[in-house]
């Protein structure tokens, strides 16, 4: 594995490797690397012939009182995961090396950030689409691999590549999960034991509205409070929204069907989480570290 620091020798390292026919496989992460984010790796290298992981902590898309500075980082630690996961190059480009001066021009997400996180995080869809497509112009992949416990990104990624002809592939790949239905987050560190346990009340409401729509609600409404009635027993959860809405426009849906997106965000203590689910499939669909 090699570790390449500036976008100048990402691409050309990746154009050479294209060269010579090889097909590339790309996992963007802010890095303190999880079993989640390494099982993107195992799929690009089933999809391709090289994987590259990049790690950035990208300031822009981080609200003045979000936790940029706290964010978890160990950057020895992420290069002996990727490694022992087989990843080819690993980008740990610098903030100065991503942003060499201000920027005039980004990627704006329009109505895809009405809902959801958008309202709550000004700017932060922004943020990530801007960073997202400098990366893919570094990296040049075939192939680019995001997980899809962040839904609403993964689709605005989607449309960003399609909207404006980026010559790659998006992948969605499953939620990962703990044994017992905690998506897997580089934020889970920050939870107390009692956190923890409280933070399994997200995973618990996603799984109540699966089964009250398999029972044969399809009222939108419905399906929720039956999601927010396990939220509300748990007083260590501050909920921030629960919906509901399609899963390409992002737009609320009054009327649930099999591809709903249902989406959570919630404080676990001074933790952000998010989850989702598509509740015509539950969780049943994601991936588990037991299974």
């Amino acid at each position: 594995m090699i570790e390449i620091e500036t976008v100048a020798a990402m691409r050309a390292w990746s154009r050479a490797a294209r060269r010579v026919g090889e097909r590339i496989a790309f996992v963007p992460t802010m890095g303190f690397l999880h079993e989640g984010h390494l099982r993107l790796v195992d799929r690009g290298r089933r999809d391709a012939d090289r994987v590259v992981l990049s790690v950035f902590v990208n300031p822009t898309q981080f609200g003045p009182i979000e936790d940029f500075s706290r964010y978890p980082r160990d950057a020895a630690r992420d290069r002996a995961l990727a490694e022992t996961r087989g990843v080819d190059a690993v980008f740990m480009p610098s903030t100065e090396e991503m942003y060499p001066r201000t920027g005039v021009v980004r990627v704006v997400p329009g109505r895809l950030a009405d809902h959801l996180c958008g309202p709550f995080r000004p700017g932060h869809f922004e943020g990530v689409l801007t960073v997202v497509a400098k990366l893919l112009h570094a990296v040049e992949p075939d192939v680019a691999i995001f997980g899809r416990k962040d839904a609403q990104q993964a689709v605005m990624i989607q449309r960003m590549v399609a909207d404006l002809d980026f010559p790659v592939i998006i992948d969605v790949a499953p939620i990962v999960r703990e044994a017992d239905g905690l998506a897997l987050s580089s934020r889970n560190v920050y939870l107390s034991d009692a956190d923890r346990t409280a933070a399994l009340a997200l995973s618990q409401a996603l799984t109540a509205a699966h089964e009250r729509f398999t029972s044969g609600v399809t009222d939108a409404a419905e399906v929720l409070q039956a999601a927010r009635a396990v939220l509300s027993a748990e007083p260590a959860v501050r909920l921030e929204y629960l919906e509901a809405v399609d899963p390409t426009e992002l737009q609320p849906v009054d009327v649930v069907d099999a591809a709903t997106l249902v989406a959570v965000a919630a404080y676990v203590g001074r933790t952000r989480l998010i989850d989702n689910t598509i509740v015509g499939r539950g969780l049943a669909a994601d991936e588990r570290l037991d299974g």
